[in-house]
């Protein structure tokens, strides 16, 4: 059988998750507090035909060698934390990190990471995301609130009529050593890993920790035109490879022809 047959094969089945990739870029364009993703790829093994190095029969060394690649294989789907744009909403519970960090949330007891600052009040008057998930640490607003003030540093105040403070909590934010290696869970949600390293708390606009601004939300980072050009990319990659699937098909008809 043809090795073209299998490798062709992997080079299609590398550009469908390349493409798998790019589709969930542009399905979350519009999504706050999102980061884009990029598969990245690696070559396969190779069969050694003839040894670089080698003699010959008149006892000279050959310069090049013959090996033939496999193929290829995805290996990671690297997810990049560049800043995304800001919109300005208005909305006093919306935030947005201007540089490195996450908020901290509490999902089902257990502490994850976000970008999305697009925060609310449940019933209970606490600050929570749209599932309901409570920031860290909890902060209720009293009911008799009349506005709420976040400073950049973090502080978070609920004032009554005449300005007075009714109640208040500083908001750490969290880095990471590297942060692509989080584990995405889905509603904008990020859980530590081993990879990721622990979570560092730090107060807002100290060591190199971003800053909170208030009344806005962070934009995803995907850039529209590059996806679409990526996708053109891979579409034809994909296509190519079908090609030569297709062209090692007619070579193996041809073989089969020749006893007729």
């Amino acid at each position: 059988m043809m090795r073209s047959l299998w490798t062709s094969a992997t080079g299609m089945i590398a550009m469908q998750t390349h493409i798998d990739t790019l589709s969930n870029n542009l399905a979350n364009v519009n999504t706050t507090g999102f980061k884009k993703s990029r598969a990245e790829f690696e070559d396969l093994m190779y069969q050694t035909l003839k040894i670089a190095g080698t003699q010959n029969e008149a006892g000279n060394r050959t310069p090049v060698g013959m090996q033939i690649g496999m193929g290829v294989r995805p290996v990671t789907v690297h997810k990049f934390f560049t800043q995304g744009d800001f919109k300005n909403t208005g909305n006093p519970l919306d935030m947005a990190i201007e540089g490195d960090g996450f908020f901290r949330v509490s999902q089902n007891g257990e502490d994850v990471y976000t970008r999305a600052g697009s925060f609310k009040l449940d019933d209970e008057g606490r600050v929570v995301t749209a599932g309901g998930h409570p920031l860290q640490p909890e902060f209720t607003v009293p009911a008799e609130t009349v506005s709420v003030v976040i400073t950049e540093s973090g502080n978070m105040a609920a004032l009554d009529k005449d300005g007075a403070t009714l109640s208040e909590t500083d908001i750490d934010i969290y880095r990471f050593q590297n942060p692509a290696g989080l584990i995405a869970t889905g509603r904008n949600f990020y859980r530590e890993s081993e990879a990721s390293g622990a979570a560092v708390a730090g107060t807002p606009g100290d060591d190199n920790f971003g800053t909170i601004a208030q009344g806005f939300l962070e934009g995803s980072n995907v850039e529209m035109v590059d996806e679409m050009v990526g996708l053109i990319v891979g579409q034809r990659a994909f296509e190519i490879n079908s090609k030569a699937i297709t062209t090692s098909d007619a070579m193996l008809q041809t073989a089969v022809n020749i006893k007729r």
